[in-house]
């Protein structure tokens, strides 16, 4: 992505939800969710222009549920 993204999830039960992203150290770099959400879709946006360009994980949790995914920024 150059610099900004979207990141769509679907959260299939009402809870807490985290969306995070980190640098490939494993250091967070952003929050980009943190609050309860209905289930549903969403989509959020992710703008990196002040990252350097990499490799970044985003981590989403809710409801004993995490998944990651990699992303990678180009400049």
């Amino acid at each position: 992505f150059n610099p900004t993204t979207k990141i769509r999830f679907e959260i299939p039960g009402d809870g807490l939800v985290k969306l995070k992203v980190y640098n490939i150290l494993g250091q967070e770099v952003a929050t980009l969710v943190d609050k309860p959400l209905l289930a549903g879709r969403y989509a959020v946006d992710f703008d990196g222009s002040n990252l350097s360009s990499g490799v970044y994980i985003y981590r989403i949790s809710a409801n004993g549920f995490t998944e990651s995914k990699k992303m990678i920024l180009t400049k």
